[in-house]
């Protein structure tokens, strides 16, 4: 990626935002952009600082463990989110890390969580991920079983779940699948909603997104 890049990506970004918002007759306050930067080095990263962006998001803990301490340390006030699928075994490392979590999908992840948690100040966000496409091959709980685990890390683990987040899949309209984690969000009482990437955030904005995860509109190709 190029500084050119970054400086040209990010603006346009934001100003599509704001065109989403107020065709939506949304508030852009509402909407936290995730700059999704895995897979990009540090030197890659910092322009997009620069341009004034505090919030990013990684798929990998080992990724984000090689290179975001020195970033926050070098730039104090930056958020991170882990996006992508945790393991277990790396929860710990998450918890320390991350200041949300994007993909809560199962019971061992709960207990792993909810052990850490208890162990350290640390109170990360977390987001129950939605599998509304009931694609195998990837992660989430199935909507119909959603309502059933967030009472179940509620009442039986002690998570505090803030929302949801989906990726619809790639071969089908967004909207539909925006719309039904929407709803199955507002009968829980969550306000949060982390839907929407390069390719269809202004449709995920429409939806009632709260948090988008932008990668390549910003930093360009991986």
């Amino acid at each position: 990626m190029s500084v050119t890049s970054a400086i040209t990506g990010l603006p346009a970004v934001r100003q599509e935002i704001v065109r989403a918002c107020a065709d939506a007759r949304r508030d852009p306050a509402g909407v936290t952009l995730v700059a999704v930067s895995k897979t990009f080095e540090a030197t890659a990263i910092d322009p997009v600082i620069a341009a004034g962006q505090t919030v990013f998001g990684e798929n990998r803990v080992q990724e984000a463990k090689g290179k975001w301490p020195a970033l926050q340390a070098a730039h104090p006030g930056l958020e991170l989110h882990m996006i992508g699928p945790l393991q277990s075994n790396k929860v710990k490392e998450a918890i320390a890390l991350f200041d949300a979590i994007h993909s809560v999908d199962r019971p061992s992840l709960c207990e792993a969580l909810a052990k850490e948690i208890a162990k350290t100040d640390r109170r990360p966000l977390l987001f129950l991920e939605v599998n509304t496409g009931a694609e195998p091959q990837k992660a989430g709980v199935l909507p119909q079983d959603a309502d059933a685990f967030l009472a179940r890390c509620r009442d039986g683990y002690g998570l505090a779940i803030g929302g949801l987040m989906c990726i619809p899949p790639h071969d089908e309209a967004p909207a539909p699948h925006f719309a039904l984690t929407a709803k199955v969000a507002a009968r829980n009482g969550l306000k949060l909603l982390s839907m929407g990437m390069s390719a269809d955030f202004p449709i995920a904005i429409a939806m009632g997104a709260t948090h988008i995860r932008v990668g390549t509109a910003i930093f360009g190709g991986r």
